[in-house]
């Protein structure tokens, strides 16, 4: 879970915490710089640890919600201490966890991460602690292509997150022993959108693994009874003809776009509105034979995949799911060249595949 999501949540949470991994060393599953979410009633969102961490970090929030003070907690896995951990820990790093209790500042900067985040704008946030990790000040920043600061988004000077922790000393210790700085920034991306067009069985569980890979998905068809929000619970929708509705989605670089409508009329117009736009992904269900007649006579088009999916041997619509949100993860990570896996060998592997599919009748 992103913090595009956890801006979302805490606006409708009453009371939780923000829990931030600050400093990542060795081996974590997690990165520095992930947060996760947790509420006074026990609900979590999001990870830090495979599990590990959170149960310890849960039993703080009361105290932190209740002082209204930041806290520093250390997790401390490496080999020659992980037995003082017991048998359910073992990453085998040292993780140091920020929590702070989402209100005052820090929930207005949350609320207005969002409202930029929604706008598909990335944000930057800084936190400043003062030299004994007293009290802490945030800023927040919209940021334009380039990760240029623009103008500060506003924020109420009179509610300043000066509050005094009672351990000065030890948060003091702790601070020089950890090596923190007493700057902390963070960027966060908007969470990419996915536009499905076709609305059939076999987008349902694309655009639900899409959803919890991260992205947000909105399914586009012009037939109302297959486009309805029961088929689609966490999905946007959109309702009506290429041409009708093509004005309306504002497609930009930073879109994905999968195909999977199966109407081959319908799809020659969506790819004729697509010729002169900008997207990062382009994914086109059906064979490599079914794909060329599709695209004749129409000019090249950019980061196009077809078949769709990664070569898994795919089986059924829910393997067909799994290989598709597989290929969105690596291209959104941009991992494909980079792991030695090429392009071309991706289409071989998924092509044969795909051809069998398709003369099989299960497309």
């Amino acid at each position: 879970m992103e913090m595009h999501d956890l801006c979302a949540i805490a606006m409708r949470e009453a009371r939780s915490v923000l829990a931030t991994a600050i400093k990542v060393e060795g081996h974590a599953y997690r990165k520095q710089g992930v947060s996760m979410l947790l509420t006074e009633d026990g609900c979590v969102y999001g990870s830090i640890s495979p599990g590990c961490l959170e149960s310890d970090l849960q039993e703080r929030v009361s105290r932190v919600l209740e002082t209204g003070q930041l806290e520093l907690v250390a997790y401390d896995m490496r080999p020659e201490d992980d037995l003082s951990w017991g048998e359910t820990i073992g990453c085998g790093g040292l993780v140091i966890v920020l929590l702070e209790p989402v209100c005052g500042e820090l929930r207005t900067m949350m609320q207005q991460m969002q409202l930029c985040l929604d706008t598909g704008a990335s944000v930057s946030l800084i936190r400043s602690f003062d030299e004994d990790w007293q009290a802490v000040m945030y800023e927040c920043f919209k940021l334009e292509s380039g990760r240029r600061p623009l103008v500060p988004m506003k924020r109420d000077k009179k509610d300043r997150n000066d509050r005094k922790n009672r351990n000065d000393k030890k948060n003091r210790s702790d601070r020089d022993e950890w090596n923190l700085p007493q700057k902390l920034t963070s960027v966060y991306e908007p969470k990419p959108r996915l536009i499905i067009i076709g609305a059939g069985n076999d987008v349902m569980p694309v655009a639900k693994l899409s959803r919890l890979a991260g992205f947000r998905v909105l399914v586009t068809d012009w037939r109302e009874s297959l486009c309805t929000a029961e088929r689609f619970p966490e999905a946007e929708l959109m309702l009506g003809f290429p041409q009708e509705i093509y004005g309306q989605l504002n497609i930009h670089e930073q879109d994905y776009i999968l195909l999977m409508s199966h109407q081959f009329p319908r799809e020659r117009e969506w790819l004729a509105l697509l010729a002169n736009r900008a997207y990062t992904y382009l994914g086109i269900m059906g064979s490599r034979t079914r794909t060329t007649r599709l695209l004749d006579g129409m000019p090249p088009l950019k980061h196009m995949h077809s078949p769709v999916g990664l070569s898994i041997g795919a089986d059924g619509p829910e393997e067909i799911a799994i290989s598709i949100a597989a290929e969105l993860i690596a291209c959104r990570r941009k991992i494909q060249k980079d792991s030695g896996i090429s392009t071309a060998m991706i289409e071989k592997g998924s092509d044969a595949y795909a051809n069998d599919r398709y003369r099989s009748g299960s497309w």
